[in-house]
């Protein structure tokens, strides 16, 4: 056995068609997994597969709305039709909508809450048949620097980021007796089209993280890729319910 070997898996990655998802699925890809991107964009998810195929791995796209309970069962069966298993699940789907709390409509709460919290549930919940057939699986949910910290435009979002982080640890205690383990990794502040938005909205956001990110730099989608391939392979088998910080180290300074 190879630790870090990921041949004649199949990995499904939520939002796995840019930022932190897609470098998570070009690690997989690297490791010898097959990669199913799973969005909501039919353009940007065959633009993925693309660059995930020019790694050599075998890789589809599957277009799915993560907050409706059929399209995520339908995600979950077009996966084992066309690659015949599913092993690996990235919940990393998710939104951010920027305004102080009074401000908050309770529809955009809902939306926030639906796509990053329940749609990591309803997408756990329809792929836990199948590695229970195939006796083991690996679910990595991803929560944020906000599954642990506030921030005052951030109140929806954080909300369901704390969840991602107990949700996981719930899961990883239900299901360790079907070999299927379950952690959370929490990206520090990571440069991707999300974090420009909130650049731009957020006066003075990128000298803050800057001075307070020992690193020095904001991350890169790349750096998750070795993250994610340790938590999708047998290295991993005994690690479960563990969140583990991607961040350059800002979490950890006082």
């Amino acid at each position: 056995m190879k630790l870090f070997d990921l041949n004649g898996r199949v990995a499904v990655v939520t939002g796995g068609n840019g930022g932190i998802g897609l470098g998570m699925a070009k690690g997989f890809a690297q490791a010898g997994s097959a990669v199913v991107v799973a969005g909501r964009q039919k353009d940007k998810n065959a633009a993925a597969v693309k660059e995930i195929a020019a790694l050599g791995a075998k890789a589809i796209a599957v277009e799915v709305d993560v907050t409706r309970e059929d399209s995520v069962k339908a995600m979950v069966a077009q996966t084992v039709a066309q690659l015949g298993r599913l092993d690996i699940l990235v919940n990393n789907a998710g939104i951010a909508i920027r305004k102080p709390p009074q401000d908050y409509t309770l529809a955009e709460w809902q939306q926030v809450i639906d796509i990053n919290l329940t749609g990591a549930f309803l997408c756990s919940h329809a792929a836990y048949p199948e590695m229970v057939r195939a006796r083991g699986g690996k679910i990595i949910n991803i929560g944020s620097m906000m599954s642990i910290f506030g921030a005052p435009y951030t109140v929806a979002y954080a909300a369901s980021k704390g969840g991602i982080v107990q949700m996981s640890k719930a899961m990883a205690t239900a299901w360790a007796k079907d070999n299927i383990q379950v952690n959370s990794i929490l990206p520090g502040w990571i440069d991707t089209d999300l974090t420009r938005a909130a650049r731009q909205q957020v006066q003075g956001l990128n000298e803050r993280v800057l001075a307070r990110t020992p690193a020095g730099r904001w991350g890169l989608p790349d750096d998750f890729a070795g993250t994610a391939v340790f938590l999708a392979s047998a290295a991993s088998d005994f690690v479960t319910g563990a969140t583990i910080a991607v961040d350059g180290g800002y979490s950890s300074q006082g």
